[in-house]
């Protein structure tokens, strides 16, 4: 299974609790992948499923299913004297610690730079959320995060501002059609307690 390390830390454990629960011989194999990364490793073979961002462009042999939709917010240092929702042109004078550009969540928060006529240019580039937020409560500078990744690890140095106008990221599930039976469908069932997954199309009846 592919995942973000946001995904891993902050979707992946009740699952797997629930998994254990019912099925305590399934073992799963986590790898930390980019949603490019893990959509080329299950169209390749490499992988069963995947927790990918939304939207994703058609892979040959495997079908996406929307999971969950996230807010993402602002983490800033908590010394910073900020209104209570921030705006691009707010942000943009601050320095910025961004996603890389190969990810989903770069490519989404630039775009609402973007959509505001406004130029971001992130002071660092990185793809780990604990450490993004320890170079927020350090000081270094500010961040854009879905809410899940920082409500679970509360920090007094750091502040969280909602963003306006609001900025949403969609999770999907991504399957492929070699692996979707057997123990990856417990997986699947696991991930979406309240939810059929047989609404994840695959190969196998």
């Amino acid at each position: 299974m592919g995942a973000s390390t946001g995904a891993i830390a902050h979707l992946l454990p009740p699952a797997l609790e629930r998994l254990a629960l019912k099925h305590p011989g399934v073992e799963v194999n986590v790898q930390v992948l980019t949603s490019n990364e893990s959509m080329a490793r299950l169209a390749a073979g490499g992988l069963d499923l995947a927790i990918v961002a939304l939207p994703r462009a058609p892979a040959r042999g495997v079908h996406v299913a929307p999971l969950r939709r996230e807010a993402v917010v602002a983490l800033l240092p908590a010394a910073w004297k900020a209104p209570r929702r921030l705006t691009p042109q707010w942000l943009a004078q601050r320095p910025l610690i961004m996603n890389d550009s190969s990810t989903r969540l770069y490519r989404l928060t630039a775009e609402w730079f973007s959509a505001a006529g406004v130029h971001c240019r992130p002071r660092i580039e990185l793809n780990y959320n604990d450490a993004i937020r320890t170079l927020v409560a350090a000081g270094y500078g500010a961040a854009l995060l879905p809410e899940e990744s920082h409500e679970h690890a509360r920090d007094h140095r750091i502040a969280v501002r909602p963003l306006s106008p609001a900025l949403w990221r969609q999770l999907g599930l991504a399957v492929s059609d070699r692996g979707a039976s057997g123990p990856t469908r417990f997986v699947l069932d696991a991930l979406l307690p309240q939810k059929d997954s047989t609404g994840i199309k695959t190969s196998v009846s």
